[in-house]
């Protein structure tokens, strides 16, 4: 199963951080060159990044979307209290935990790549527009 991992807080730091940065006052002074190689190595950064949460969330999403973890609610009491129960609650527990767990990864991810989405393609635009 791939829960959340101290990997994704690195991700998420990373998001953040281009999330802060300001694409007219980083390319402010800039002009020829400069200005390209600032824009280019930043619209980069910006879909390099997009893609490693695009791969998490791909990761994250397969744990949401995996076997369901009340399945045996569709059995009948005698299969849910078979050798006591203990045993399949605990295992439908940490699958709900687990799944809870991914979502609230994936919606972490998914709140900052929808901040930075459209600032790759204002990047790209102005990119496009260099020629």
């Amino acid at each position: 199963m791939s829960e959340p991992t101290t990997d994704d807080d690195a991700l998420l730091m990373r998001l953040r951080d281009l999330a802060l940065v300001d694409l007219d006052a980083l390319l402010a002074g800039a002009d020829g060159e400069a200005y390209a190689q600032l824009l280019v190595t930043h619209a980069e950064d910006l879909e390099d990044a997009l893609a490693a949460a695009r791969a998490r969330a791909v990761e994250l999403t397969r744990v949401v979307t995996g076997a369901d973890p009340l399945a045996l609610l569709d059995a009948g009491h005698e299969v849910r209290a078979r050798d006591g129960g203990r045993e399949a609650a605990e295992r439908a527990s940490r699958r709900l935990a687990a799944r809870a767990a991914a979502c609230r990864a994936l919606a972490r991810l998914d709140d900052l790549a929808a901040g930075l989405y459209p600032r790759l393609v204002e990047a790209d635009r102005r990119r496009a527009s260099l020629g």
